[in-house]
């Protein structure tokens, strides 16, 4: 699952927290190969063939979750999207934060309200914007 990709995701920064969601994706492409996750995906064969090859294309929360579908113990893309949110909202409450103190204080040109968005569902989250919005959480809870 995206957010255990690390275990201290408090300790990385946004980008090392993307990199690990980065791998995770990387290892199910590399069982099932590209043309298989883009035929099972609706994620473009060249932005799986700059991942395999170490980018870090555009991708949003569903369209990694689909890559991680395929290779999960049966857990669909929803449910897979949900637990990732879930988990960011429990963050919250256990770090007593709230969407506004996360939108000031990560480097996202997101608003509070964008941010809450974000989180719901509402508007899509791209693996950037989740690894600031974990990684600030995360932090926050450990503290």
């Amino acid at each position: 699952m995206l957010y255990d990709a690390a275990d201290e995701p408090e300790t990385l920064s946004p980008e090392q927290l993307r990199d690990a969601y980065e791998r995770e994706l990387r290892a199910v492409v590399d069982a099932l190969g590209v043309e298989t996750v883009a035929a099972e995906t609706d994620v473009e064969a060249e932005t799986i063939d700059d991942l395999l090859d170490g980018g870090s294309p555009p991708l949003t929360l569903s369209e990694a979750a689909s890559i991680l579908a395929l290779d999960s113990d049966g857990l669909d893309t929803d449910t897979i999207v949900q637990e990732v949110r879930d988990h960011l909202l429990m963050g919250m409450t256990t770090a007593v934060v709230d969407v506004d103190t996360i939108a000031s204080n990560v480097d996202l040109d997101l608003s509070g309200q964008e941010v809450q968005q974000a989180i719901e569902g509402r508007i899509p989250m791209t693996l950037g914007e989740l690894a600031a919005i974990h990684g600030y959480i995360a932090g926050r809870k450990a503290r």
